[in-house]
């Protein structure tokens, strides 16, 4: 899973997955052993986070929303996302 961007202890990758249910735009957060799947206003869809790291991915999140779409569609067409600048 290709990880896109790291900040304070959050992991955010994205990545398609040919067989799997990625239908709607989203990346993934992992804080420890939680793990959520994340739309990109930032808001969870599916998973887990304390509220202060969901709090932190919401903003990192809307800040980067562009960037995000961007990375959705080279995910969509099969190619590596970028980076992207973490939350400081």
């Amino acid at each position: 899973m290709p990880t896109i961007s790291m900040f304070y202890g959050i992991i955010i990758s994205m990545y398609w997955e040919k067989a799997g249910q990625h239908h709607s735009p989203h990346f993934h957060a992992r804080y420890g052993s939680d793990k959520a799947e994340v739309d990109f206003n930032g808001e969870i869809i599916a998973g887990f986070l304390p509220s202060k790291q969901a709090a932190l991915v919401k903003a990192w999140a809307l800040i980067h929303q562009e960037e995000l779409r961007a990375n959705w569609e080279l995910t969509m067409q099969d190619e590596t996302p970028y980076k992207i600048e973490p939350l400081r």
